[in-house]
């Protein structure tokens, strides 16, 4: 997901990013803004991992966002973000339009 995108829906997902990151603070979600790099590197900060670890995160999370609120392109990936390769999802995504 672009950083426009998750920016612009950020609104919609910081209560979501709250309770599933409990690390988080108030200050925390107010300085992402929406920003992912700054989401990556707060949860780097708060959990003591890796970027690959926040990534990982990151990207659950948005998978399991809310469908209306998380764009996705025409393969099912989220929009905009070079490192989702979900395989699985694409295909689950194909098969629930095709039906």
């Amino acid at each position: 997901m672009n950083s426009d995108i998750l920016r612009g829906k950020w609104n919609q997902l910081k209560g979501s990013a709250r309770s599933k990151w409990g690390q988080l603070t108030n200050d925390d979600v107010d300085r992402i803004q929406g920003d992912s790099e700054k989401l990556l590197g707060i949860l780097q900060e708060r959990y003591g991992q890796g970027r690959e670890w926040a990534e990982r995160e990151m990207n659950d999370f948005l998978r399991n966002s809310n469908d209306s609120a998380v764009p996705r392109d025409s393969a099912g990936d989220f929009a905009g973000n070079p490192d989702f390769t979900g395989t699985e999802s694409r295909e689950k995504n194909r098969k629930r339009r095709a039906s």
